[in-house]
């Protein structure tokens, strides 16, 4: 036998095991919440469940209400992250180091305990409201039980992940192009927009993707921060199966929400699909 052809079983016996975990824990529950979201009380198959997410007004409200959460949530993550990863790879000083020093803490608090320090922080009588109370500034606004809560919270979630990944995208931006931009003339704005971003675009697609992934399927904080009414996917989604007993309605529901995140992740895979075909 030719090594070549060897080596090439070789690869799917080590292939294989990670295949078929996937396809257990993956590929057959989305089968299988795809094939009950068809089922009617009948017993029968059609789109009379899709057809119910799309024309109940609540449901409409809890879908549009779970987009402009992620979407607002993921512009705000990129934004400050980008700023907080660019500030600590191009500066010196205490400032950075403190920055470094705290940014990841996050990441090790629990997310329930996360959403109670919040709720603690923020609430209608929270350390904040009696503060403005003692100060005499009156009473605070509505922050958390509504759209703001929720956001965030998955700034805070969030952020910390997303600033190690363009952080470390960051840091492989060579010195020497920059120096070299400075030289022939380029600004900060030409720095960022023709150098910086394009060098890091890949992981700032990894970073979107992941921030999206994260928030449109996130319960904790949506469950304990929002409101009653409009709710998110996930909220939505474990009243429907918990509360009413409806099973296929809220598997109709988990496989939008599956091609939701399909949809951003076509993205990532194509972007990675050219980039290959660039290379060879």
């Amino acid at each position: 036998m030719k090594k070549s052809v060897k080596m090439g079983m070789l690869g799917l016996a080590l292939v294989i095991p990670s295949f078929l975990l996937l396809f257990a824990t993956v590929v057959v529950p989305i089968l299988v919440s795809f094939k009950e979201s068809l089922t009617n009380e009948e017993g029968g198959y059609d789109l009379s469940n899709y057809n119910y997410l799309f024309t109940d007004k609540l449901m409409r409200s809890n879908i549009v209400f779970t987009l402009e959460v992620t979407v607002i949530s993921v512009v705000l993550v990129l934004i400050i992250s980008y700023a907080l990863a660019a500030y600590m790879r191009f500066n010196q000083g205490k400032l950075v180091k403190w920055i470094r020093s705290m940014y990841m803490i996050p990441i090790f608090i629990p997310s329930v305990i996360a959403t109670y320090g919040l709720i603690q922080l923020l609430g209608n009588h929270g350390w904040v409201a009696r503060l403005l109370l003692l100060v005499g500034g009156g009473s605070l606004p509505r922050i958390i039980f509504d759209m703001k809560g929720i956001i965030i919270a998955q700034m805070w979630f969030n952020i910390p992940f997303t600033t190690m990944l363009l952080g470390s995208a960051l840091a492989g931006v060579p010195d020497s192009i920059m120096e070299s931009a400075k030289d022939v003339g380029a600004g900060r704005i030409k720095l960022f927009t023709r150098f910086i971003v394009p060098l890091t675009y890949k992981t700032l697609l990894v970073a979107v993707t992941f921030v999206f992934m994260g928030v449109i399927g996130s319960f904790t904080a949506p469950f304990l921060l929002g409101p009653n009414a409009p709710q998110m996917l996930g909220v939505s989604m474990e009243q429907i199966f918990g509360v009413f007993q409806e099973k296929q309605q809220a598997a109709a529901l988990a496989f939008f929400t599956f091609l939701l995140c399909s949809f951003m992740g076509f993205f990532y895979i194509r972007s990675m699909i050219k980039e290959e075909g660039a290379r060879s």
